[in-house]
């Protein structure tokens, strides 16, 4: 109660205060078509319109919260397979796009153990049954489309922090005895003793593998969507079995190869059948670090840190839509990301970076993505999405500090975060039809912004 009055108090002192010089920078995206260099900066000489009340947003800087890890998205097998169709100058004139601090910096990306639903179709490293010792392990498959494109955008950002889950567990750790779902035997992990122990095994290789290709593989979420049964890879593995697999097996198998790769529960969603009870069971663990979250509203990942004060929440994967790649989806963008970042996740991932120009899955399924690339024209088209994640990237980075902020009736979809040099940058969308003029308030200082219709403006703040 205490910070919300603080938070309270500054709507009503800081309008009257006396207005003292702030060094002010703004850059806009439009979201209409994506374009490679998306952001502009906005002229903010004329600032005489009217402000409305819910044009009025309030910062208080020396309120903190968590520390951001970082924006990005999903490394998968259909876009690496997409990306190395391409000319070597257009595969990096993308990849720098998307991670060159020039570009959008992406900083905090996902990977697939095995196949995700967008791999060209169903494998694992372990494809001869009953293999508990590891002994014919192997990621060779990532070689030709997976590990190049996860090597390139290290090349350009060597700092990128990378997770990976699977989508499901080899086909004979499951009582189906096949790594897609809707089987008739069910299509669950087994439980026993021997298969959790190889299951481990089999995570430790992978991270091995990976580091040995120079690719450092930060944390791992058990397992996708684990109430899923899906006609893709796709495994049900309930949160209290997920936990014990890792306080047992998972995590003292780490401790023995010396890894120090990070592990987490999850990615659990509350869009079907999971909700508060998955989170409930991270009380009692030492073996994960905390949870992966996607597909769940911002009160209910309030209410897990209210169960839980010191849960550890990253998010792991965005909206995935129908392929369509509209104007009208990318709106939606930047409120989704304030709903987990506001609400103390660590991340925003967004799904497949990178798709062809189908839009498909390996299940004939479309779904969003950030770029698509025409495989037989080999031409790069980047979508409203793109506009609205590379601004979102470019300006939260790894080590911004989420800061109290407030919009009058939450007309406005906003981010505040503080840099470790103590620059304020506010992330907002104008949601009106037409253009408008902004206040942000800071303490006691103000300024006036131009805000485009419908565009994300980013204000940066220093010399407060």
């Amino acid at each position: 109660m205490k910070k919300l009055f603080v938070l309270l108090t500054i709507v009503v002192s800081t309008a009257v205060c006396a207005q003292q010089a702030v060094e002010v920078e703004v850059w806009a995206t439009k979201l209409e078509k994506g374009e490679a260099s998306p952001i502009f900066k906005v002229n903010n000489s004329d600032t005489s319109k009217k402000i409305g009340w819910k044009n009025r947003i309030f910062i208080q800087p020396e309120i903190t919260f968590q520390t951001v890890e970082g924006i990005g998205g999903a490394f998968n097998e259909i876009g690496g397979e997409a990306l190395l169709s391409l000319p070597k100058k257009k595969q990096k004139e993308l990849m720098n796009n998307l991670f060159s601090k020039e570009g959008a910096g992406f900083s905090f990306c996902r990977t697939a153990i095995g196949a995700s639903d967008f791999g060209i179709d169903a494998y694992s490293y372990s494809e001869v049954p009953n293999d508990y010792d590891m002994e014919h392990f192997s990621t060779e498959r990532d070689k030709k489309y997976v590990l190049p494109y996860l090597k390139q955008a290290f090349s350009i950002n060597p700092n990128l922090t990378l997770f990976a889950s699977p989508w499901s567990p080899p086909g004979w750790m499951k009582e189906s005895g096949k790594m897609i779902g809707l089987q008739p035997e069910g299509n669950r992990i087994k439980t026993d003793v021997k298969t959790w122990d190889a299951y481990a095994k089999y995570f430790v290789k992978y991270v091995q593998a990976y580091a040995k290709e120079g690719v450092k593989v930060d944390r791992i979420c058990i397992q996708n969507e684990n109430d899923a049964d899906t006609k893709y890879p796709s495994c049900i593995f309930p949160a209290k079995e997920m936990v014990s697999f890792a306080n047992v097996h998972m995590a003292p198998e780490f401790a023995k190869n010396n890894l120090d790769t990070k592990i987490f529960a999850g990615t659990f969603r509350a869009s079907n059948k999971s909700d508060l009870m998955d989170f409930t069971q991270l009380k009692d663990t030492h073996g994960v670090e905390g949870v992966g979250i996607q597909y769940t509203e911002g009160r209910i990942l309030a209410d897990a840190r209210e169960l839980i004060p010191n849960l550890k929440i990253f998010h792991t994967e965005g909206h995935c839509y129908n392929g369509k790649n509209t104007s009208e989806q990318a709106k939606h963008r930047l409120k989704e990301v304030a709903q987990y970042i506001n609400n103390g996740s660590t991340t925003f991932s967004y799904w497949n970076m990178i798709l062809n120009e189908t839009t498909k899955s390996g299940w004939d399924w479309t779904q969003n993505s950030l770029v698509n690339i025409d495989r037989e024209n080999g031409t790069i088209q980047y979508n409203p999405d793109y506009n609205a994640m590379y601004i979102i990237s470019k300006f939260i980075q790894p080590g911004d500090v989420r800061v109290a902020s407030f919009n009058r009736g939450n007309h406005h979809p906003m981010i505040g975060v503080k840099s470790p040099d103590g620059t304020i940058k506010v992330l907002f969308q104008n949601e009106d039809e037409n253009d408008g003029v902004f206040e942000l308030f800071v303490g006691e200082k103000s300024v006036k912004i131009n805000a485009l219709a419908q565009a994300i403006t980013v204000v940066i703040l220093s010399n407060l």
